[in-house]
């Protein structure tokens, strides 16, 4: 009788992968940067371990948003405060925060616990297309879109 495959921890083989997201949409870029995160890909995929692998995103300024969104949606932060809530709209946040929308973009799609904070960590960001992660020659992600 042939049981569930459960992958532990010794069998884990994390690899490295690069993502340029100069003028690619933003939910799409994010899906897929989840499903690697989450470990989706692998045919050793366990949904209650990490076995995803490392992410790093660069040109995270040049991400494209579709329509009005530049100035139509907008992230929110509260203070807890009476009158402590504030809005920022994508545009002015892709100015003084760039790597944001696709970090809480991933974030939100991926599980919302420990688990999920685990794999968030193996994702890296950088606005521009720097990164200091040559050493681990990630490899291009097959793009989907």
């Amino acid at each position: 009788m042939q049981g569930t495959y459960t992958a532990k921890p010794a069998e884990i083989i994390r690899s490295w992968f690069i993502v340029d997201a100069t003028n690619k949409p933003l939910g799409r870029i994010a899906s897929d940067i989840a499903r690697i995160l989450r470990g989706k890909h692998k045919p050793t995929f366990t949904p209650h371990m990490d076995t995803g692998d490392f992410v790093v995103v660069v040109n995270a300024d040049k991400v494209a948003l579709t329509g009005d969104k530049l100035t139509n949606k907008f992230y929110y932060n509260f203070s807890g405060s009476p009158g402590g809530m504030r809005a920022r709209s994508a545009g002015d946040m892709l100015k003084h925060k760039p790597t944001y929308l696709i970090e809480k973009a991933v974030r939100g799609m991926l599980p919302k616990n420990s688990l999920g904070r685990q794999m968030a960590r193996k994702l890296k960001l950088y606005a521009d297309g720097n990164h200091p992660h040559v050493a681990q020659q990630p490899k291009s992600l097959p793009s989907t879109f």
